[in-house]
């Protein structure tokens, strides 16, 4: 289902060879054209397939509310004024662009729009790339065109949710930064946004939910794995298609005795779970394989093959693997046979 954009608009962001942080900012929104639809629909579904976002809310100041959140809500409440509103943010994100020592530069989108039954507002910091082109005279020339796949600096903003649930730490999503958060801080600065929600503990959770279901439940070997299998294809489902996993869907979904579910045990063991968190691949991976890097060494396999093709010795310290993978015992010999 494609988006519905409300309102857009893009702002410039420069940093001078001095280090001053300068920007260039429209004074209208940008006109409804299905290159601006595209642009959205395409950052939309890139931003949906990234993994590993973190969760929060706007954190009021020793004043209030600060001034990103203070703006939007005057936005909101007005429905009108998009461009005042963005024009506030780009001055909100040059002021903490000078308070880093980054060259950061690039272009400000903010774009509300609706998918679904939600209504959002998508702000992302998208770099310049510059690229070959050749014309219709076969002539080659430079251009810049939008990294969008290399997109890092970018939030969501659930504004359902905000509005209906104000006290929640959830509605506002992130991409975490590949090198940690240091380097966008200053982009959740901007906006006043302070993490909360965990949802990498809530899925940890949820795994370990599972496991004490199945021992609860005193399913065999062959059962535990099926009924992993299934929370798994279910999990990956929601991931895939951009949606969160409903606890009470997934318990109907691999459980036959609705009496005696998951989501009825979640409740009686009192596990701090919410009704529905955002997946993560990472860590429900653990559901089907086991892996583990450690002093140079790398081990990672199915589940199913533990205690038969592999053999764990926790006394001793040892893993025996019985059938060396192929690629593996490939490089193992010509190494051995080489070495003499």
């Amino acid at each position: 289902m494609s988006v519905s954009i409300r309102h857009s608009i893009l702002h410039q962001i420069n940093t001078t060879s001095e280090g001053d942080v300068t920007f260039s900012a429209r004074d209208q929104v940008l006109a409804p054209s299905q290159d601006v639809e595209n642009l959205v629909s395409e950052l939309h579904r890139i931003y949906n397939s990234k993994q590993g976002k973190g969760y929060g809310f706007f954190a009021d100041d020793e004043q209030g509310e600060q001034e990103f959140s203070r703006s939007l809500t005057t936005y909101l409440d007005q429905d009108n004024d998009f461009v005042a509103f963005s024009q506030t943010a780009i001055r909100q994100l040059q002021t903490e662009l000078m308070k880093y020592n980054f060259a950061e530069q690039g272009y400000l989108l903010l774009a509300n729009y609706t998918h679904i039954a939600s209504n959002y507002l998508f702000v992302a910091l998208i770099s310049p790339k510059d690229s070959l082109a050749v014309d219709d005279t076969l002539e080659v020339s430079s251009n810049q065109h939008l990294e969008l796949n290399n997109l890092q600096l970018a939030a969501r903003i659930d504004l359902t949710m905000w509005q209906a649930e104000p006290d929640s730490q959830r509605y506002i999503s992130f991409i975490r930064g590949r090198a940690g958060r240091k380097v966008s801080d200053f982009f959740l600065d901007f906006m006043g946004c302070k993490e909360g929600f965990n949802a990498k503990e809530q899925n940890k959770s949820l795994m370990n939910a599972v496991e004490d279901y199945c021992s609860a439940a005193e399913f065999d070997r062959s059962e535990k794995e099926d009924y992993r299998e299934k929370v798994f294809d279910y999990c990956k489902g929601q991931i895939d298609s951009g949606e969160e996993i409903a606890i009470k869907d997934l318990s109907s979904k691999v459980s036959s005795d609705s009496e005696q579910g998951l989501y009825q045990f979640v409740a009686q063991q009192g596990y701090e779970l919410e009704d529905e968190i955002p997946g993560d691949s990472s860590t429900l991976r653990q559901l089907k394989k086991f892996s583990g890097t450690g002093g140079g060494v790398t081990v990672g396999f199915e589940q199913k093959h533990l205690g038969e093709r592999v053999i764990v010795d926790l006394v001793n310290d040892k893993l025996t693997i019985v059938g060396i993978p192929p690629n593996l015992l490939d490089q193992l010999k010509r190494r051995l046979s080489s070495d003499g």
